[in-house]
């Protein structure tokens, strides 16, 4: 974990998925990266993970994944109740509250998304079509 943890501080990574000898380094934002690593199908079981910003979205993200450990430089009370529930050994930094969006004017999207959900497949479900409808909506601006 230390190794996972010192590569993404050095190394410019927003997330980053390893076992030992695979590793799985992203410097995408938000969720995609998780996203992209579930429907890889890759079998992410028992792996450690560090990411600069842990909510509950992203926890069930990685609970979904299978992760034993995880690192995170902020995390959110939400975060911590769902690596406790699904066995995820968590560390952090920072302990917030709420992960608030881009714009720091309300929550995160996919927070939002996942507010009412516990189970780890329907939040990636949930979080996947939020995802998509963001990219849709920023590509409609782009047109513009």
């Amino acid at each position: 974990m230390a190794r996972l943890k010192s590569l993404l501080s050095d190394g410019g990574y927003t997330c980053i998925v390893s076992n030992g000898d695979d590793i799985y380094p992203s410097v995408e934002r938000g969720i995609r990266p998780l996203v992209e690593l579930i429907r890889s199908g890759i079998n992410l079981k028992g792996f450690f993970a560090a990411d600069k910003v842990v909510g509950k979205a992203a926890a069930l993200l990685y609970a979904y994944m299978g992760v034993s450990a995880l690192y995170a430089c902020v995390a959110s009370a939400d975060a911590l109740k769902v690596c406790e529930r699904y066995g995820i050994s968590l560390c952090y930094d920072t302990l917030t509250e709420n992960i608030i969006n881009r714009k720091g004017d309300e929550l995160c999207p996919m927070e939002l998304a996942v507010a009412d959900i516990d189970d780890p497949e329907t939040a990636y479900a949930a979080v996947a079509a939020k995802s998509a409808e963001l990219m849709f909506a920023e590509t409609q601006k782009e047109r513009l």
